[in-house]
């Protein structure tokens, strides 16, 4: 006897549930591509000296994270979907701060990105000249991994530390 659809559904709902917990637990923050080496203004890098996230054992998010959110819902979620989920229109960007490397994530914002065959046709607008996106895209990024990592969930982060006195004159330089 076949089990009733509702059932079917039911099971395939808790495989995909688990799965998506395994994904996240598969995140380390100790990841060389994610731990916190050095604090400079309120910015957090790896050892590489690649940016990334601090959030505080009580939930409080870095500026730059909380900031990327922010830059994020006002310039990217219209494609990519609501905290970097992903849309039928674009990938997931929180998936992509992860797996790709950040000077390739750079160049393709940066410069956009199209790609055409047989199984997709997808269009990437370069965002380059854009101030909105530029002045913030390590935010962004941070804000990103972040995400991506499991380390915070989705929607606005509750609490956040203080806009640095570097941060706002590098955002007052670069929006001019």
């Amino acid at each position: 006897m076949t089990p009733p659809i509702p059932l079917l559904l039911a099971a395939a709902a808790c495989a995909l549930s688990a799965s998506a917990l395994a994904a996240a637990d598969a995140v380390s923050m100790d990841d060389p591509n994610i731990a916190v080496d050095y604090e400079e203004g309120g910015r957090y890098f790896t050892e590489d000296g690649i940016p990334t996230f601090n959030v505080a054992e009580d939930g409080t998010v870095d500026w730059p994270t909380f900031s990327g959110f922010r830059r994020y819902h006002a310039e990217c979620h219209v494609c990519h979907g609501p905290d970097g989920e992903g849309s039928t229109y674009a990938p997931a960007l929180k998936d992509s701060a992860l797996d790709m490397d950040y000077y390739d994530f750079v160049d393709v914002v940066v410069n956009g990105r199209q790609k055409v065959g047989a199984a997709e046709n997808s269009v990437m607008p370069a965002f380059g000249t854009n101030p909105n996106v530029m002045c913030y895209l390590d935010d962004i990024y941070t804000y990103l991994k972040a995400h991506g990592s499991g380390a915070i969930g989705r929607g606005r982060p509750a609490q956040k530390e203080a806009k640095s006195d570097t941060f706002s004159e590098m955002e007052d330089d670069c929006m001019g």
